[in-house]
């Protein structure tokens, strides 16, 4: 019993998987923020290439 108990406590696969989990959510935040930064600019500038589009017709 003690011995099973140690390789618990000295298990670490599940600290890798923890690790990539907060890497993942830290990638996520990061593009959220710069999505919320640069939407509008990404926006006006998909406008002004559908206005230039329709004026090309």
């Amino acid at each position: 019993m003690v011995k099973l108990l140690i390789s618990l406590w000295n298990e670490e696969s599940g600290q890798g998987m923890a690790e990539y989990g907060l890497i993942l959510a830290l990638v996520a935040v990061v593009t959220i923020a710069a999505f919320q930064l640069l939407g509008t600019g990404i926006k006006d500038k998909v406008n002004q290439v559908g206005t230039q589009i329709q004026n090309a017709n």
